[in-house]
């Protein structure tokens, strides 16, 4: 939907506003401002701030959430939520941008334990009002849509919540106009660097982390990466109600989002898979080879990624290979072992994430547990990583969300993301986790081929 009106501020109250109504002139004002695109205006003490539902709502079909707002709003039983992030208590003057294509509409608001019941009229386009909102704390405020009765095929089109409030608050925090609903929705990606002591870092051949989800915490769109490293990345995924996978992708060294454009000189080579793996090129973040297997892992159940890096000198490429173990049952899976060209290199920048690849998920919290995490070099000395730095994402170095967390909990570091919790942590914190001083029981001569 495009702004339903602009211009200037006399243009306006040269048509509408009498002498006798200049204030209230001025609050309609700051609303159609507001409505116009800008993200915040203050006009005579009133902060305004426009909160775009395209990248801060979330429901369940029939009704959908596109980057232009709400649509599709047919059902009684949809509950549409919004939210954004408050940083002081105060009162806030809550409305709505609507459309009403046809016939009339009576939708209920409500927030904080506050109901609103408005009724919006056909043809209506524009702000409806919808009432004063106290906010006694800090944190996440969610303000949930619901339709009571209606005589036209929609209860409305929602664009945005318009929010004013009189104390200028610094901290508010929501997907705003001109970012990426996409990733706004999404929510936070999280990190854990790992620290690797010098006399291991040009020469790390084995990479070995554990896994393990709580119960709950698994949800549809998660990707649990053990074990990233420069050239790729590994983990396990949530992918449907059905299906899960263990993955593994390793980037080429040329530059591209589209597989098809990269030389054959610089393609990833497969050389081997397990006998239940998929293999194919991916694009849009880079590009190169991936490898997954469908396997139906399990919450609460702990995993075993092991990462093994061959450089070969002569002709200019290194062998990545990605080993998966159920240890419940001590059984290991060969993935995949792919040959990067241009590359001479051992094992770098080693690191774990977690993200949301599903937007309509982001306002659910997902969480992992890694552990054990250790190295070895060529000639296999082992050695126990337990220090890591904590980093976060565009999306939350620019302020969209700050539901992201993560941190040490006795001998595993932790990550956790999305859903509008209010205990976030601030990035760039270094955490160290207990020792086990027990070396990984690999026999890496006996790895499946």
């Amino acid at each position: 939907m495009k702004p339903f009106l602009t211009g200037s501020y006399s243009i306006f109250q040269k048509i509408y506003c009498m002498p006798a109504l200049k204030k209230s002139c001025a609050v309609v004002f700051v609303l159609l401002m507001a409505a116009s695109g800008n993200t915040q205006n203050i006009v005579n003490g009133v902060y305004t701030d426009t909160i775009p539902l395209g990248g801060n709502a979330y429901t369940k079909e029939p009704a959908e959430i596109t980057d232009e707002g709400l649509i599709n709003w047919t059902d009684t039983s949809s509950i549409i939520s919004i939210y954004f992030r408050a940083d002081m208590p105060q009162t806030f003057d809550i409305s709505l941008r609507v459309q009403t294509p046809s016939g009339k509409s009576t939708i209920q608001v409500s927030a904080n334990n506050t109901i609103f019941k408005k009724q919006i009229e056909q043809g209506r386009f524009g702000i409806v009002n919808i009432g004063k909102l106290i906010i006694t704390d800090t944190g996440y405020v969610k303000i949930d849509l619901k339709g009571i009765s209606k005589t036209g095929n929609v209860f409305a089109n929602v664009s945005d919540l318009i929010i004013q409030y009189a104390k200028q608050d610094t901290g508010l925090v929501y997907v705003k106009n001109g970012s990426s609903f996409h990733f706004g929705r999404r929510g936070p990606s999280v990190h854990l660097r790992y620290d690797v002591p010098d006399n291991f870092k040009n020469n790390i051949s084995w990479f070995y982390n554990e896994l393990m989800i709580p119960k709950g915490e698994d949800k549809l769109g998660s990707y649990f990466m053990a074990d990233g490293f420069g050239e790729g990345y590994f983990g396990m995924q949530v992918n449907s109600e059905t299906e899960r996978r263990v993955l593994f992708s390793v980037w080429s060294p040329f530059e591209t989002d589209d597989p098809g454009s990269i030389p054959d000189s610089l393609k990833i080579v497969l050389l081997k898979k397990g006998d239940a793996v998929v293999t194919n090129d991916f694009g849009n973040e880079g590009s190169g080879g991936q490898s997954f297997m469908r396997f139906n892992w399990k919450a609460v159940h702990t995993y075993g990624f092991l990462l093994h890096a061959e450089p070969d000198s002569i002709h200019h490429t290194t062998t990545y290979t990605a080993y998966f173990k159920d240890v419940a049952n001590n059984k290991w899976y060969l993935i995949a072992s792919f040959k990067r060209p241009q590359t001479t290199a051992y094992l770098t920048h080693l690191y774990s994430f977690l993200e949301n690849f599903i937007p309509e998920t982001g306002d659910e919290t997902r969480m992992g547990f890694y552990k054990n995490q250790w190295i070895a070099d060529n000639k296999g000395e082992w050695h126990e990583l337990t220090d890591v730095t904590f980093t976060v994402d565009a999306t939350a170095k620019g302020g969209y969300r700050k539901d992201y967390a993560g941190g040490v909990e006795g001998n595993a570091f932790f990550l956790k993301n999305d859903g509008f919790f209010n205990e976030f942590v601030k990035p760039y914190q270094s955490y160290k986790r207990h020792a086990s001083n027990k070396k990984p029981g690999i026999d890496t001569g006996h790895l499946p081929d």
